[in-house]
């Protein structure tokens, strides 16, 4: 697979954080990047586990990668450590999509 959903940079933010590096205690991960990359391609497109493409290897194990790092807490500190850098410039409300319910409308109520 040539072609992938994070950048170079964002890759380098994330990478340290990764449980399977050079270094860490137990297996190591043949490619953490492309793992990262199922789970985008998973929540980009909505489908199931078993519909993810064989580029990126056998979904069952991907699946269980994933969930051991759930249960681990792991996601949430690659979270974390992505929301120390925000940029907000492009982070705007518009008024013309946000919908009202209709009792914050002024139409009358009650009896």
């Amino acid at each position: 697979m040539t072609r992938y959903i994070l950048t170079d940079a964002q890759w380098a933010k994330i990478e340290p954080l990764c449980q399977g590096k050079v270094g860490d205690a137990g297996r190591t991960a043949v490619d953490n990047r492309l793992f990262i990359e199922a789970i985008l391609w998973i929540i980009r497109t909505g489908s199931p586990w078993r519909d993810l493409p064989e580029e990126f290897g056998n979904w069952k194990s991907i699946h269980k990668r994933y969930r051991r790092w759930v249960l681990a807490d792991r996601f949430h500190d690659i979270f974390e450590e992505l929301n120390r850098d925000l940029d907000m410039e492009y982070v705007m409300i518009d008024g013309t999509i946000v919908k009202v319910h209709r009792h914050g409308q002024g139409a009358k109520g009650g009896l």
